[in-house]
């Protein structure tokens, strides 16, 4: 059962050099057929699997750029959604959004479409950074779309911030995070760099162009994250994710409860009715299969019962809430101790897990080294 919808808009007017989403210069490409695939794409799905999306909880709109769309473009996606997806039980709708192309029209467009929730990719208040990771918003587009945001009706608005950047410092990072801090958002999502194949990044890095703060540097930026956002009251419920009450992301938490969701797009990705599958990437390939009612599907796996086993742990023990005995043992009908106890029992000797009669979670020292944890359960 889908919990969640995920639409994939891959289309920008730049490119960051840190992202290797699936993505292409929004130019002279075929962006109105793209958004009319999707509609055929979303309504052959759900006639393949009619009883998989009534219980639909949450969608999002990603990319690429969503708002690289036109006000008009937007509106045709959100009414194409809505034509499809079983509205009833929908509580969050989320798009992604830069904060220079956010325009009134926009955002009104998004507000009157059925959009709940933005989610602007900030990064940095520094000029100088903002420009090396190929970003080309200020920090008065920031200003600006979030005023023009609130005008408009949007309440629930998340930024991410990106630390562990080339030749960042402690300064630059303190300096963004008070200033994130100061717009008292309901919600922050703050992220490592990672770099990944296929960016300018991982060019820049093969060439020993690419200079990184260190480990160390980045540990403790990752310390500082946790105190500035515990003193401005903000709650972690995952390793990247900080919320007031009430504002945690209803969408991420369906990806780390290990909930089923579906996956449109070029490029997308998807967990549907116990298999995970990914869509084919070329903007053309991918319009032309959808165009034939035929979902565009490149790769698709059956979940063992093994996989699902270890998903539910170290996905789960990306939130602070950690995974429950109970919910573990609903899911997969046996006790958590009986394959992981003797792993449980020694992350907890090595203080990287505490557990409790509720189930088992990260200590803030094993926040630090999330992914040696998780890699204990995988086999």
């Amino acid at each position: 059962m889908a919990r969640g919808v995920y639409i994939h808009i891959p289309f920008c007017h730049q490119i960051c050099h840190y992202c290797d989403f699936n993505k292409v210069f929004f130019k002279n490409q075929p962006v109105d057929a793209y958004i009319e695939a999707l509609g055929q794409e979303i309504a052959t799905a759900v006639a393949q699997y009619p009883n998989e999306f009534t219980q639909v909880e949450t969608i999002f709109l990603g990319g690429g750029t969503p708002t690289a769309l036109s006000a008009a473009q937007i509106q045709r996606l959100l009414e194409i959604i809505r034509n499809f997806i079983p509205m009833q039980n929908v509580k969050e709708f989320t798009s992604e959004a830069n904060p220079d192309e956010l325009t009134v029209e926009k955002l009104q467009a998004l507000f009157n479409g059925g959009v709940n929730r933005l989610s602007m990719g900030v990064q940095s208040f520094d000029a100088g950074l903002l420009e090396k990771i190929g970003r080309t918003h200020s920090n008065e587009h920031v200003y600006k779309a979030i005023d023009n945001a609130k005008q408009v009706g949007f309440t629930n608005i998340s930024i991410d911030l990106m630390y562990g950047l080339p030749g960042q410092t402690m300064v630059q990072w303190q300096h963004t995070l008070q200033t994130a801090l100061a717009l008292k958002l309901p919600h922050y999502s703050a992220y490592s760099l990672i770099v990944e194949p296929k960016t300018v990044f991982y060019i820049q890095y093969a060439k020993g162009k690419l200079h990184l703060p260190t480990q160390d540097l980045e540990a403790d930026m990752y310390d500082v994250l946790l105190q500035e956002m515990e003193a401005a009251g903000l709650a972690q419920y995952e390793i990247s994710n900080f919320a007031e009450e009430g504002h945690v992301s209803i969408h991420n938490k369906i990806y780390w409860d290990n909930d089923e969701y579906a996956g449109f797009g070029a490029g997308a990705h998807g967990y549907l009715a116990g298999i995970r599958y990914s869509n084919h990437g070329p903007i053309k390939k991918y319009i032309e299969i959808a165009q034939s009612d035929v979902r565009p599907i490149v790769h698709e796996h059956q979940v063992t019962h093994e996989e699902k086993m270890e998903e539910q742990m170290f996905l789960g023990l990306r939130k602070v809430e950690g995974v429950s005995f109970t919910a573990y043992e609903k899911k997969m009908k046996e006790p958590m101790h009986k394959r992981y106890g003797d792993i449980i029992e020694q992350l907890v000797k090595d203080g990287l897990l505490q557990q409790d009669e509720q189930g088992i979670r990260l200590t803030r020292q094993g926040r630090f080294v999330g992914n040696e944890v998780f890699q204990q359960f995988l086999t």
